[in-house]
């Protein structure tokens, strides 16, 4: 009896000894970052990619939701300009506007003015009615219901502003009314407290609080997996978080090393208070993570702007631990710098950069991005047919130019035979004189000339048609340039002397021949 006493009193002091041993090793650990450690970040083309598709989509549908909240369906753009801010549109409104003509339709209202009014497309309108009757639906608004009720029981005091909903509101899902469409039907899950102040510039204290706790909706992703959706608070056990790095990531022993301690402490449920953690120890490091990776779970996208979630971790006291948890851990969530701002990736959610989980709201964003990117292709193609007109247009100036050309040559093609003519007859008369020298010597000069006048083509092709007269073959003028290349200078110097020594003397027959010339020597 007394060797069962001191063996069980044993047995409770080494379970006491282990469990102080536990806890001393768990003070030991400190945080990756606080003791000097760096990671750097690698870019992940897929996770960029599906945060850049859905780029300008939210200042979109925004400005959707504007004009068709009017009663003429229909807006002036100088209150689309006065509503920018709150509209999130990135530049310009007018520039915004024109480069979606998919999505809006620009006109002239009669008798109302001179400024523009904007509506919207048909295939906008046929979109907007299949998103409206989907929200109007009773399992769209159990899951809008369920995401609020679990984002509650995050809080630690189960209760969470308005202001902040009203910048989740767009990854959560919630439709634009869901103050009066959803709260209201679910009045065991929450209600809005506060009083709303309508005085101008004045800030909304209204917020959503927890009614009723759910235990069946209080189990995070992370337990169901592991645990089939069993959650036993008294006994944590450990659980690793699935990790996926960017290709390219170089990870250093010494993170390695402290990466795998990490992932083997107790897993604290994001829907327990754990507050009273030391902010940097790696314990507490493990509790942040549950919750942003619970959060992002919560999230439709899977993904959010980081200033969301630092908002919402300033309003739980837990910001600054949530900067460092999403430097700390790349493998769990992934920061895009695309679209001009920071996005927060639960890499989880998605394989090679599209969405696992598949969600009719995901779906019918996917065919607002579709119409956009129809929009940007029908724009290109009229870009190119504004190419194609221009180079038809130079193309139309080009024959005009060559028309003219080709006329201007006909004009000078007649004048040029003419001279030609002459010459060939006049080339005849002398009967000693070689034919191909004659025809050598009119067609270099004729090219010379031609040449000058810009029309050497014209002048080639009428020779082709007009051969010289009196000659005893037919030759081209190619042929007959070659020839005078052929010869040597001197020889066409002598034939050149021969030729105008010719001429003289008959010149001079033909004066003794005439009357004149006669009389003058009777005389």
């Amino acid at each position: 009896m007394w060797f069962v006493f001191l063996s069980s009193q044993k047995k409770s002091i080494l379970s006491e000894h282990s469990l102080s041993k536990h806890r001393h090793h768990l003070n030991q650990l400190r945080n990756f970052m606080d003791a000097g450690g760096s990671i750097k970040l690698v870019r992940d083309r897929g996770l960029d990619h599906a945060v850049e598709k859905e780029k300008n989509l939210l200042p979109l549908i925004n400005l959707k939701n504007f004009i068709k909240g009017e009663p003429s369906k229909s807006i002036p753009i100088s209150v689309i300009a006065d509503n920018r801010d709150r509209l999130k549109i990135p530049y310009r409104p007018i520039d915004f506007i024109r480069q979606c003509p998919s999505f809006f339709e620009e006109f002239l209202p009669g008798g109302i003015g001179i400024h523009p009014h904007i509506r919207l497309t048909p295939e906008v309108l046929n979109l907007d009615a299949e998103e409206k009757l989907m929200h109007q639906s009773d399992s769209y608004k159990q899951q809008v219901a369920d995401r609020l009720l679990k984002l509650l029981m995050i809080s630690e005091i189960h209760q969470i502003p308005l202001t902040i909903i009203e910048h989740l509101k767009w990854d959560l899902g919630l439709p634009q009314d869901y103050i009066q469409s959803i709260i209201p039907e679910f009045p065991d899950y929450f209600r809005v407290v506060g009083r709303k102040d309508h005085a101008f510039g004045s800030e909304n204290k209204q917020a959503l609080e927890l009614v009723c706790w759910s235990n069946e909706l209080a189990t995070s992703v992370m337990e169901k997996k592991v645990m089939n959706g069993e959650k036993s608070n008294a006994e944590r056990k450990p659980i690793a978080f699935p990790l996926q790095f960017s290709t390219g990531f170089e990870m250093d022993k010494k993170y390695k090393k402290w990466l795998d301690d990490w992932q083997k402490l107790p897993y604290i449920s994001p829907y327990e208070n754990a507050s009273h953690l030391l902010p940097k120890s790696d314990e507490s490091d493990k509790w942040v993570v549950s919750i942003l990776h619970e959060i992002l779970h919560i999230l439709v996208p899977k993904k959010t702007e980081k200033e969301n979630l630092l908002l919402l971790g300033d309003y739980l006291g837990l910001k600054s631990r949530f900067k460092r948890a999403l430097l700390q851990h790349p493998g769990i969530f992934y920061l895009s710098r695309k679209i001009g701002t920071y996005t927060v990736v639960l890499r989880e959610g998605y394989k090679r950069g599209f969405l696992i989980e598949n969600h009719p709201l995901t779906t019918l964003r996917s065919q607002y991005v579709h119409l956009i990117n129809t929009t940007v292709k029908d724009s290109d193609k009229a870009k190119m047919q504004g190419k194609g007109s221009q180079q038809e247009s130079k193309g139309k100036k080009a024959d005009e130019k060559a028309e003219l050309v080709s006329n201007n040559g006909e004009e000078h093609k007649g004048e040029i035979c003419e001279l030609s003519n002459a010459k060939t007859e006049e080339a005849s008369d002398t009967d000693d004189v070689d034919d191909d020298e004659v025809q050598s010597h009119g067609a270099s000069h004729k090219t010379s000339s031609n040449y000058r006048a810009g029309i050497v083509q014209k002048v080639n092709l009428d020779v082709k048609k007009k051969p010289l007269r009196n000659s005893r073959r037919e030759s081209s003028p190619g042929q007959i340039q070659l020839k005078t290349m052929k010869r040597t200078p001197t020889e066409v110097s002598r034939r050149v002397q021969m030729h105008s020594k010719q001429k003289d003397i008959n010149s001079s027959q033909q004066r003794s021949k005439s009357p004149t010339s006669r009389a003058r020597l009777t005389s």
